[in-house]
């Protein structure tokens, strides 16, 4: 079955910039292009009837276009490890708006809610337990800036598992 997820895909030249700040952490499993995005739910495995149903709650999520941008770097641990770097986004009020209505046409569509809060950010590298020092690509990645960019909607995305990471497939994209 596969995963689903809703996402805000960032234009070129943001990727660009993201792309330029990746390396120099020793066995850190870089994003690809294609693979950055601004989650906005993580759906999981769902299929048939109940995408179906998924697909046409987000039809009718509404909002007026708004700007998002990149600012800083951070990680994720588990355990006292990190486990990610990513480039964080400011949570704006319409950003914050957008996650809220597309969480309500997932429950609208029978899926249960998300249990962690929202932390908007582009996810830069998965860190595996062997992964090298990360202090020096953040103090030297920590004032990470790409341009503004205008969001005009969202795409719900299907994740395939992959031995060299996840590959992710635009299935709906949705416009405002």
């Amino acid at each position: 079955m596969p995963r689903l997820f809703v996402a805000i895909r960032p234009p070129e030249p943001v990727r660009a910039a993201l792309l330029d700040a990746m390396g120099g952490v020793e066995r850190a499993r870089w994003q690809g292009d294609e693979q950055l995005h601004l989650t906005l739910a993580f759906v999981g495995e769902s299929g048939g009837a109940q995408a179906e149903d998924l697909i046409e709650a987000l039809a009718e999520v509404e909002s007026a276009v708004f700007h998002a941008e990149v600012a800083g770097v951070g990680h994720f641990e588990r355990k006292g490890a990190p486990t990610a770097l990513w480039a964080g986004v400011p949570l704006t009020a319409p950003l914050a708006q957008l996650h809220r209505r597309v969480e309500r046409a997932c429950r609208r569509a029978g899926l249960g809610p998300e249990k962690r809060a929202y932390h908007p950010h582009i996810t830069l590298a998965r860190l595996p337990r062997s992964a090298g020092a990360i202090g020096g690509w953040l103090s030297t990645n920590g004032t990470l800036r790409a341009e503004p960019w205008d969001v005009t909607g969202f795409t719900l995305y299907e994740s395939h598992l992959l031995r060299d990471g996840s590959l992710y497939r635009p299935l709906v994209e949705y416009e405002f």
